[in-house]
């Protein structure tokens, strides 16, 4: 959520607006939905008075901070970290200023980590990112194998899951991420075909357009067969009005987010703890998700859940 206390999001404001407007009292509403009669009321309030546009997070940045540091102090911490490499520990006496003033003026503008800069020019480099949600989304399919009833290795031990494993199979994770927020959905399935890749797209652009991502533009993918020469495929980026990208041969990197995002769905999924059948582990995933688009610190949008950024696309509390 975009504010650390904030109960509920965009799409929540929006269901408590239509349940009051369509009669039902507010205390009513504000008990189902977990807020008070106060905040309800605000929340009606301000649908009235705006609209959709209403419903929206709101800075929380006071009107005037007479104490912050002058702009054109921050410009010379600025440009003593790009030119000389300083730390706040020797910016700080130069200037005159604390050296955790300084380092909340590196944070803030991205310089805090000499790996994110370019050494020779200064410039910020490690950090990439499209300017709002929608703008690009990676699409990639990890391969799982399936668990044995009773359980696999993890649970029985490695002599005596050997035993039990048998030709079990393979699950494959489709999974698509947000470029900008780092929104995620993702689907179990038997295979990675074109038209099983297909329909996974367009339900995934139903989960984003559902969660306050109106439309996606472009869709980044590897070069397995189904995307690049996949007829169900390339039909259902024309029907969603998008474009496929396809990402180096040999590249990974490329398509980093969701790469990583793979990496998380195993260490916080499908290894966090020993499952005895493979439906218990593939009823386990929806509330995975849940935790990691609405509650889990995501250190990239500075320890705020991804759904943050879908309400506050500009990124003003990121």
């Amino acid at each position: 959520m975009s504010h650390r206390n904030a109960r509920l999001t965009v799409h929540g404001r929006r269901i408590l607006v239509d349940r009051v407007l369509g009669g039902r009292p507010v205390a009513h509403v504000a008990a189902e939905m977990g807020v008070s009669r106060p905040t309800a009321h605000k929340w009606v309030r301000r649908w009235r008075a705006e609209g959709e546009t209403g419903l929206a997070d709101r800075s929380s940045r006071p009107r005037h901070t007479p104490h912050r540091t002058p702009r054109a102090v921050e410009a010379r911490v600025c440009d003593l970290r790009r030119t000389r490499k300083l730390g706040p520990a020797r910016i700080g006496p130069v200037l005159g200023l604390p050296a955790s003033t300084v380092h909340r003026i590196l944070t803030r503008h991205r310089l805090n980590r000499l790996s994110w800069i370019d050494r020779p020019t200064g410039t910020p480099i490690r950090r990439y990112e499209r300017d709002r949600p929608g703008e690009l989304i990676h699409i990639d399919v990890k391969k799982l194998g399936r668990i044995p009833d009773g359980g696999g290795h993890r649970t029985l031990g490695r002599q005596a899951g050997r035993a039990t494993r048998g030709n079990m199979g393979f699950d494959y994770i489709h999974s698509a991420v947000d470029d900008h927020s780092r929104l995620a959905c993702s689907e179990i399935h038997p295979d990675e075909k074109a038209a099983t890749c297909a329909g996974f797209l367009t339900r995934a652009a139903a989960f984003f357009h559902d969660q306050g991502i109106p439309r996606v533009e472009r869709v980044l993918t590897d070069n397995a067969w189904a995307y690049r020469k996949g007829l169900a495929w390339k039909n259902a980026l024309a029907g969603l009005g998008a474009t496929g990208k396809l990402t180096r041969a040999y590249r990974p990197q490329t398509n980093g987010k969701v790469e990583r995002f793979n990496r998380t769905l195993l260490d916080e999924w499908a290894y966090i703890r020993p499952y005895t059948s493979n439906t218990e582990r593939a009823e386990a995933l929806a509330d995975f998700l849940h935790t990691y688009n609405h509650h889990r610190c995501h250190t990239a949008l500075n320890r705020h859940p991804p759904i943050s950024r879908v309400n506050n696309p500009a990124g003003q509390y990121t």
